[in-house]
């Protein structure tokens, strides 16, 4: 079983070593582990407590005897996640900070996060729930900096297995059971519904599709950004003269994250083309034009 999961890892290079792998104690990161560890990247075993739950210390305890078990490296971290809203968004940013500092330390070329053809699937619905674009139904990257997600083409059935036939108990959290998160109400109610409506197996067409529209929407991104690149202060009046698909997308390469809304995009463009002399974006972006040419800072759009 090892072998014919390792065959199908996406995105890992064999000089991507040592290996950072974010470690949960559930299943598809412990059959991470493994699989890292089967394929020679020397991993280490990072495990992120949020402390949002009680006794959730104890799974590092699972996830350190899986590194034990395995003779590769752990390291436990803590992160506090104050009370407030979007909680969810707010632990996974600290997660990442955590476990990016834990890279940076390790002299690790790559982070592995254990994220599997169910959540990619999850994760074109959730986008299109949010009215994303094409690079939103293209969903998460087998690899995008130095981030890298090796089991997108392998489904959850697959680490639950792994792990037990390795002897490996996983870590079950009651939170990824509980409806009221909106992946969770995809993942336990919407999924199978759409499924017993189409007769099949609907993860590995959405996962297919997820990787036709990303690869789609980086070779767009490529032609906008070659087309317009850039630069600190680009030329306003070649974004304006640009065909649509190619300007917006050259805008949301410029912004960068967090990814603007369209209608941030087409104030920019209002911009570009003299509609307006600047503009207040989310995020507390703004920008303006000055002298020919487009800059963007945080602040407020002055009077």
């Amino acid at each position: 079983m090892l072998d014919e999961l390792h065959a199908r890892l996406v995105g890992l290079a064999a000089t991507d070593r040592p290996c950072v792998v974010g470690c949960s104690g559930g299943p598809d990161s412990l059959a991470l582990l493994v699989l890292a560890h089967h394929a020679a990247v020397e991993p280490v075993a990072v495990h992120v407590d949020h402390g949002l739950r009680a006794h959730s210390d104890a799974d590092a305890e699972v996830v350190a005897d899986a590194a034990a078990h395995l003779g590769v490296p752990f390291v436990a971290e803590a992160v506090t996640v104050p009370p407030g809203a979007n909680v969810e968004a707010r632990a996974r940013d600290a997660r990442y900070a955590a476990l990016e500092r834990v890279r940076v330390a390790r002299h690790a070329p790559v982070l592995l996060v254990g994220h599997t053809a169910d959540d990619q699937a999850e994760t074109v619905l959730l986008n299109l729930l949010r009215g994303s674009a094409a690079a939103g139904l293209g969903a998460m990257a087998p690899r995008r900096a130095t981030v890298v997600r090796p089991l997108l083409g392998i489904r959850r059935a697959e680490t639950e297995a792994l792990c037990a036939s390795c002897g490996l108990v996983p870590v079950r959290d009651p939170m990824n059971d509980d409806p009221a998160g909106r992946r969770n109400w995809i993942r336990h109610d919407v999924l199978p519904r759409l499924a017993d409506g189409a007769a099949r197996d609907l993860v590995p067409i959405l996962a297919r599709q997820a990787d036709v529209l990303h690869a789609e929407s980086d070779y767009l991104d490529g032609l906008a950004v070659a087309a317009w690149p850039g630069d600190a202060a680009p030329a306003a009046a070649t974004l304006a003269a640009l065909h649509p698909v190619l300007a917006r997308r050259a805008v949301r390469c410029w912004l960068g994250p967090p990814p603007p809304s369209l209608a941030d995009v087409d104030r920019v463009l209002a911009v570009a083309d003299g509609t307006s002399r600047a503009t207040q974006l989310s995020a507390g972006r703004r920008v303006w034009r000055s002298g020919g040419r487009l800059r963007v800072a945080r602040g407020t759009v002055e009077a």
